[in-house]
This record gives C-alpha cells, sequence and structure tokens, in this order.
C-alpha cells in the first residue's frame, strides 16, 4: 500500500526541516516564503520493535518493515484558494496523500521570518482549514453546475449526486471538515471520487519546545490529535540511540512517535509473515481480512486463498519457534472471514 502523508503549513513553520529530519534528505530550508515549490518525496520506515524481535528468533537475509512517504508541500496563505502565492499548486498536491501533517508555529525565534503578526498555532489551523475547505466548496460548486443538464433530463443517478454534494457543501460553509463527518454508505463513493482535501485525516504538530508553548495554545487542541515537538532538535540529534538520547536528557525518539501516529491516523494495522528469505511487516487496513492480507502480499495469494495459519506475535517471540507454538497450540487456522488483528502472524495457504 502507497502510504502517503502530506506536509503542509504557512511558510516558514518547520516543514522542510521536519521532512529532512524524518527522511535525513537534504532540501532547501531558506529563511523566506515558499522556498519549497515543488514538493518533496522522501519514503521512510515505520518503526516496529515487534519486527526486531521477531528477527532476533527468526534470522533472516532480510529484515523489512512497512513504509510511509511522506511529501513536503510549499507553504499555504491565506487566499491560497483563490490562487494567492503557490495556491492552486499547494491544493492539487494535498489532493494526492491520504492524510495531512499540519506543521503549526509555536516557537517564538525571532530570527525566522514569520508571515503572521504573532506566533498562534490555533490561528494557523484555522487558515489551513479555510482554505482547504473553500476549495472543496469550489470543486462542489463547479460539479453541481455540471450536473444541471442530467437533472433536467431526469437522471436519478445525477439527483443521488446532488443530494449528496449538497450536503457537503452544507457541512462545509459550517465550518465543519468532511474528515470529522460520519458518512453515509450512499455517500462514500462521492467522497473517493473527488478526493476532497477536507476528507483528509489530519494530524497538528506545533513546532517548539515544550517550555515555549503555553497551555492557551495547547488548549484549543485537546480534542484532537496533536504533537508538541521542537523540529531543528530533533534533526540535530537524528540518528543518536535511545541511550545517547537518554544521556543526553532527550528523552524518547519524538519522530518515531510522529511515524507512529501518522501510521495510526490512517486506521492501518501491522501483520507479519516468516519467509525463507526474509521476515517482514505489512500494512493492511483495520478490518481487512485473511484473503486481503494475502492480497498484500501477492495478489494470486487472495484469488487462491485456502486458510491462514495465524499466531500473535508475541506468543510465536515467547515460544522461541512455531514448532513449539504448535505443540502449545497457540497456532490458529483461520478462514475467509476472519479479520486480521495488530500484530497477526500470518502464513497464507493458497491454491497456486
Amino acid at each position: 500500500m502507497a502510504l502517503k502523508i502530506g506536509i503542509v503549513g504557512l511558510p516558514n513553520t518547520g516543514k522542510s526541516t521536519l521532512f529532512q529530519a524524518l527522511t535525513q534528505q537534504p532540501v532547501d530550508r531558506a529563511n523566506y516564503p515558499f522556498c519549497t515549490i515543488e514538493p518533496n518525496l522522501g519514503i521512510i520506515a515505520v518503526p516496529d520493535k515487534r519486527l526486531n524481535s521477531l528477527a532476533q528468533i527468526f534470522p533472516r537475509d532480510k529484515k523489512i518493515p512497512t513504509t510511509i512517504e511522506f511529501v513536503d508541500i510549499a507553504g499555504l496563505i491565506s487566499g491560497a484558494s483563490q490562487g494567492e502565492g503557490l495556491g492552486n499548486k499547494f491544493l492539487s498536491h494535498i489532493r494526492e496523500v491520504d492524510a495531512v501533517l499540519y506543521v503549526l508555529r509555536g516557537f517564538e525565534r525571532s530570527d525566522i521570518i514569520n508571515t503572521r503578526a504573532n506566533v498562534d498555532p490555533w490561528a494557523e489551523k484555522e487558515i489551513l482549514d479555510t482554505e482547504l475547505s473553500l476549495k472543496d466548496l469550489e470543486t462542489i460548486e463547479k460539479r453541481l453546475a455540471a450536473l444541471e443538464k442530467d437533472i433536467k433530463s431526469g437522471q436519478k443517478e445525477a439527483q443521488r449526486e446532488v443530494i449528496v454534494l449538497k450536503r457537503f457543501s452544507e457541512i462545509l460553509e459550517k465550518g465543519q471538515m468532511l474528515a470529522d463527518l460520519t458518512i453515509r454508505p450512499e455517500e462514500k463513493e462521492f467522497l473517493d471520487q473527488y478526493r476532497f482535501l477536507t476528507s483528509k485525516p489530519r494530524l497538528y504538530l506545533i513546532n517548539a519546545r515544550q517550555s515555549e508553548v503555553t497551555s492557551e495554545k495547547v488548549a484549543p487542541f485537546q480534542n484532537s490529535p496533536y504533537l508538541i515537538i521542537d523540529i531543528l532538535t530533533e534533526l540535530e540529534v537524528a540518528g543518536l540511540s535511545e541511550e545517547e538520547r537518554q544521556e543526553l536528557d532527550l528523552g524518547s525518539d519524538q519522530l518515531d512517535q510522529l511515524i507512529q501516529r501518522s501510521y495510526q491516523l490512517l486506521n492501518l494495522i501491522t501483520f507479519f509473515t516468516i519467509g525463507r528469505d526474509e521476515v517482514r511487516a505489512w500494512t493492511l487496513r483495520r478490518g481487512q481480512t485473511a484473503p486481503e492480507a494475502g492480497g498484500v502480499v501477492h495478489t494470486d495469494f487472495q484469488k487462491n486463498f485456502i486458510k491462514a495459519e495465524v499466531i500473535n506475535w508475541q506468543e510465536l517471540v515467547e515460544a522461541g519457534s512455531f514448532s513449539v507454538a504448535r505443540q502449545r497450540g497457540l497456532v490458529r487456522t483461520e478462514g475467509k472471514e476472519y479479520q486480521v488483528q495488530d500484530g497477526d502472524v500470518i502464513e497464507i495457504k493458497a491454491g497456486i
């Protein structure tokens, strides 16, 4: 599954610095607005101690983690939905990602140009929300205009689409995001078809030291997924071991936490396979079945699925081998209806 997280924010909030810290790729981090024009792309491994534990028990030539692609998108300003700054290009890039990471300025440094009069992470979040909403409203208006001819001719499918789009429009005009809406089954196909910007799950990253963020600045985010990370510090110490971080009193790796939170944001789980040459982690959406997991590994496994042998990763590590796990009755045989659980180790049996 090619999963993309778009890094967005106002100019000079730390987007490109975060991208570089995550990917260790050199990018332009100049201290002026719009130094990023074309998006930077980087694929990074999802840290997972479970994979490491399995690889110790089952040493193989390869240990392959799951991955996420991060996309560093040009800074947005008020008026982007009308083409201000790099608005139209910015918004088109957001349409291609699965989820959005808002990078919000919480730091007070005077040597970094601030495109706003003060430091207010929630106000920046509101600007981003507004611009995405305005662009979605524009998309809806254009589509409704295009449907007028079909409506006049009495096409039922067009009538159904109009009802859905008008509901979406009403939601957006109230200041709500489509990602926060309970989507009805008949609405999902239109949500997927138009890839509305406001339908993307969002995670908020306040770029600041903990000491810089007052309770007043954080309070509006209490019911939303957010993190406080000093991005520049994380860039400077990237690559340090956990022990080295502790010696420097830096705490746990916050970028690892960010990657894991981004992964969770998309409602994903990880399952594992152990082959002759590799121990591997795979990505699956929560609620998907064993045949669908087989399809992630190889399309023929889904088409010709017979059964799956399943064990929880921790039970397998504690047993130390599949043979001991089987003797203890820990390896289960599951059929087509089985919903894969996070941390399952699976062997697919298929009639190929």
